[in-house]
């Protein structure tokens, strides 16, 4: 109940802060910009074909050890106890160290995502400064952070074609 109560009060406010000051508050939508910008289609291309090459690495990886468990299985009352327990810590061994790579190959591409979308943020934020200004705008809002608004204060379209404008393209590593 406080929480709406809190919500109301700052509705209000910003609401009596836009007729008072004669500046508006509008809403973006920054996801669709980042999906649907020529710049942030390139991102998500470039994410797209290191992970799907990673994973085509993991699959190769997994059959070829799955294949070794099952050439050791089949071995088992061929060779001696020793030499057998000897292969399979050393199947162990690679299973470990595969789950590992794979840890950091997924982390590492985390990061590169993070990355990317903070850089196409840093991006942005000049162009939306600029078209703040131009349009007397106070509060540019994540669309996300918002409960209902009018669509005629949705600027992401206008921002998108901006974007593709002067961004082409995102460098990341």
């Amino acid at each position: 109940m406080k929480l709406l109560k809190l919500i109301v009060f700052f509705l209000l406010l910003f609401l009596s802060f836009e007729k008072v000051s004669g500046e508006q508050i509008v809403y973006i939508n920054m996801e669709k910009i980042l999906i649907e910008s020529v710049a942030g289609k390139k991102i998500i291309d470039k994410i797209s074909k290191s992970n799907e090459i990673n994973i085509n690495k993991f699959k190769k990886i997994e059959e070829d050890l799955k294949k070794q468990e099952k050439d050791l299985i089949s071995k088992k009352n061929v060779i001696s106890e020793n030499e057998f327990k000897s292969k399979l810590e050393n199947l162990k061994k690679q299973i470990s160290e595969y789950r590992n790579k794979r840890q950091s190959i997924i982390q590492e591409s985390t990061k590169k995502r993070i990355q990317a979308s903070a850089e196409f943020s840093n991006k942005i934020k000049p162009i939306l400064g600029d078209y703040a200004a131009k349009n007397n705008i106070s509060i540019i809002v994540q669309k996300k952070n918002i409960i209902m608004g009018k669509k005629e204060l949705d600027i992401t379209l206008d921002i998108l074609k901006i974007v593709d404008e002067k961004i082409s393209q995102i460098k990341f590593d």
